[in-house]
């Protein structure tokens, strides 16, 4: 029976794992330079700046979804969904789905006006995946970005 929760504190291990889990799937292993107390500071400390949903399967961590709010001045809060990942012994089974689901239900909770992510572009798996939502993909917009360390 899996089961979908909000991430805590002490999910933030199992929560690092996927992530670099996700960053190999990514093609970028040595992208991830996030420490575990930074990462548990900004979800879980004065003020934190993520959320998480996870889902579990006989209390083991099988997939999360971590979002934060953003501000559009066209459209007010948004969430955005920063990564979305069931491990990969687990897909096809619904559990993306469900995890997609409780943003949604979490968005309509807050009053937030959407929500927005990336998806690489050879990601099949995942482009098919949102398309079942009848997502918007925008070939307009380039992701830019600084490093400021």
């Amino acid at each position: 029976m899996i089961k979908i929760r909000e991430a805590k504190r002490e999910d933030c291990a199992a929560l690092l794992d996927l992530v670099r889990e996700l960053a190999i799937y990514e093609k970028a292993p040595d992208e991830v330079t996030v420490t575990l107390e930074h990462f548990e500071e900004t979800g879980f400390g004065p003020q934190p700046v993520w959320k998480a949903f996870v889902a579990e399967d006989d209390e083991r961590i099988i997939g999360f979804a971590l979002y934060y709010v953003r501000y559009s001045t066209w459209k007010g809060c948004r969430m955005y969904l920063e990564d979305l990942l069931v491990t990969e012994s687990y897909r096809g089974r619904g559990i993306g789905r469900l995890l997609f689901d409780r943003l949604i239900e979490e968005g309509k909770e807050k009053k937030f006006h959407g929500m927005t992510w990336q998806v690489l572009e050879w990601n099949e798996p995942g482009i098919n995946f949102y398309k079942k939502y009848n997502a918007k993909f925008d070939p307009e917009w380039w992701n830019a970005s600084i490093d400021f360390v």
